[in-house]
């Protein structure tokens, strides 16, 4: 089952956050706590997204997303932040689901395009995205300026 997140499934979207960290090697970057997460899910003007897909009555999975905007397609779009379903019950559909799902979003609300990062050595999900029909957008770099690198370009 695919839903739309609440309040009460922060606890469990962190630990899957921290699993997803865990396993992406960068445990140690995966910082943010339940009062962050709530506050920006769940706050009185969000600006992020999640879903979570449950199985047995347990959260095993989430989508967590943002809009944003091409001003080549002049529409919205939506940005895939994080994708994880826990191992145990992978290949149940779970993450075909969650990604189905902001799809529908998508073209309900006609925005042009879902889109996501992937690490280059996380072959088993490259095949998953491959398998629905996404394609690598290889003549992109992603860049970014984050710590003591942002601090100093707002300086500038």
């Amino acid at each position: 089952m695919i839903r739309p997140a609440t309040s009460d499934d922060v606890p469990a979207i962190l630990r899957l956050i921290r699993e997803l960290a865990e396993y992406e090697r960068a445990l140690h970057e995966a910082t943010a706590t339940e009062e962050q997460v709530r506050a920006h899910l769940f706050g009185a003007d969000p600006k992020v997204f999640a879903h979570v897909a449950e199985h047995e009555g347990e959260v095993v999975g989430f989508a967590l997303w943002f809009l944003t905007f091409s001003t080549w397609l002049g529409s919205h779009g939506i940005y895939l932040e994080d994708l994880y379903v826990d191992p145990s019950v992978r290949g149940r559909g779970h993450g075909r689901a969650l990604l189905t799902e902001l799809a529908r979003i998508a073209g309900e609300r006609g925005y042009g395009r879902v889109e996501w990062s992937v690490l280059d050595w996380n072959t088993p999900a490259i095949g998953f995205y491959e398998s629905l029909g996404a394609r690598p957008q290889d003549e992109w770099t992603v860049y970014r300026l984050t710590g003591d690198a942002l601090a100093k370009a707002a300086r500038a």
